[in-house]
């Protein structure tokens, strides 16, 4: 069952792992806060009483129970024009005009003067360099980290070793390390053993809790590979499995997920997924594989944005019927930042989220994908909250989904804590205790011990 209320997309939805939301446009009077290091401590949400009424529609958090102040907020204020809206509460719709002329320095570069006066006539314009985004945690080159995992793999070894297996130790040796420590401790372990730790576990436990030790084994890439093939192999397809692990991601990420594909089955996964899906998801999901994505260092210029909103409502609502390429095309090819910004400006031009155009002109796996794609620019955080629900809502729990999903954010500590806070206020509960009402035993144990407690 797939929760589909809107919650205030468009412009208001906070960019991944941050609230209160960014500014849609960089660059402007705003500074970002600070980048946390992994591990850092995270952002603190403040108590909510459990059951208190929602907040009224387009208020998200409620105004009385504001996030924590986050440095660089105090910075001075954009003038009002195109696209900068003036601070005010978190989650309430900007009040300008539509149509005004930007400031000057917005984003596109300033009118310049013919010739340049700073490169000689007739020579080409100089492109401003673009930052490639760098890869996720686990995702990048092999790093040597000054760590030692012997500790932790011989109370490993020690906990497999002889009659019986002490569950409590697995959990606490690998559910609080990052990727980079758990591939130290796998490394630890098959030297000083002789022995391999993924298979250890498997002839000690059994069923999703292995799962989910395995996956923390594994690594967040490694994992990812592991997934794509079980969730092409054989008869049918999981869909959502390919949303979790190919939507949203940076280029780096989804180059990293191509190779080590190919380097683990000795198959193309462009072929896989094409043999998989059919007609028009087919054609997405290629166009998504591509990694072409614009960087998020790639400028978010006004005159791009109010084109690419065009687009969007010619080929939706403008129009008998749907033209579902030009939507997945823009979607999959314009970076995080630009998508905040185009549906900060559709909501502005035709006063609907385009979440809400998104779920009334398409169904099935593309609703899903779009919605996903969308979310992870609008607010990452309470798009995973969302996932969560959807693996425990109705009768019986997805545990596949579940398992990875829990495993999947953790590895991101920052941004566990952000998807508590979003799950406590879209879903009035508490995200360990939802999970203790969905799960049991050593099991239940390990995603609690994932979420932090």
């Amino acid at each position: 069952m797939s929760y589909q209320q809107p919650y205030g997309g468009g412009y208001g939805a906070p960019p991944p792992g941050q609230y209160p939301p960014q500014n849609p446009y960089p660059g402007q009077g705003y500074q970002q806060p600070p980048q946390q290091g992994y591990g850092a401590p995270p952002q603190q949400y403040p108590p909510q009483q459990y059951g208190s009424p929602a907040p009224p529609h387009g208020q998200y958090p409620p105004p009385q129970q504001p996030y924590p102040p986050q440095q660089g907020y105090g910075a001075p204020s954009p003038q009002p024009g195109y696209g900068a809206p003036p601070p005010q509460p978190y989650g309430q719709p900007p009040q300008q005009q539509y149509g005004q002329p930007p400031p000057q320095n917005y984003g596109a570069p300033p009118p310049q003067q013919y010739p340049p006066p700073q490169q000689q006539y007739g020579a080409p314009p100089v492109q401003p360099y673009v930052q490639p985004t760098p890869p996720s945690i686990g995702y990048g080159p092999a790093q040597q980290i000054q760590w030692d995992g012997t500790q932790d793999a011989e109370a490993l070894r020690k906990a497999m070793k002889g009659f019986g297996t002490d569950e409590k130790t697995l959990i606490r040796a690998l559910a609080t390390k990052d990727p980079l420590q758990v591939v130290v401790i796998r490394q630890t372990y098959n030297q000083r053993f002789g022995r391999d730790l993924i298979k250890d576990v498997k002839s000690e436990v059994s069923g999703w809790f292995e799962e989910g030790l395995c996956a923390i084994i594994r690594g967040p890439l490694q994992q990812d590979v592991h997934l794509l093939f079980g969730a092409m192999d054989g008869l049918g397809t999981k869909e959502k499995v390919l949303n979790d692990i190919l939507l949203g991601r940076s280029n780096a990420d989804m180059r990293a997920i191509k190779e080590a594909y190919h380097r683990t089955t000795h198959r193309s996964l462009e072929a896989d997924v094409k043999g998989d899906l059919s007609m028009k998801t087919e054609r997405h999901f290629l166009m998504v594989l591509a990694a072409n994505r614009n960087e998020e260092s790639s400028p978010v210029i006004p005159q791009q944005v109010d084109s690419d909103v065009m687009e969007l409502y010619k080929a939706t609502e403008g129009k008998m019927g749907t033209d579902e390429l030009l939507v997945c095309n823009i979607l999959t090819q314009r970076s995080d930042s630009q998508i905040r910004a185009i549906a900060h400006t559709y909501k502005q031009k035709f006063t609907r989220d385009l979440e809400t155009v998104i779920k009334n002109e398409f169904s099935g796996h593309m609703e899903l994908a779009l919605l996903h794609q969308l979310r992870t620019a609008t607010d990452k955080a309470m798009r995973d909250a969302i996932l969560l629900e959807d693996a425990m809502a109705g009768a019986g729990t997805k545990d596949h989904l579940l398992t990875n999903r829990v495993v999947r954010i953790h590895w991101d500590r920052n941004h566990m804590e952000q998807v508590k806070g979003a799950f406590k206020h879209r879903f009035r509960a508490s995200l360990t205790h939802r999970i203790k009402g969905e799960t049991s035993g050593d099991y239940e144990k390990l995603l609690v011990a994932c979420c932090g407690e």
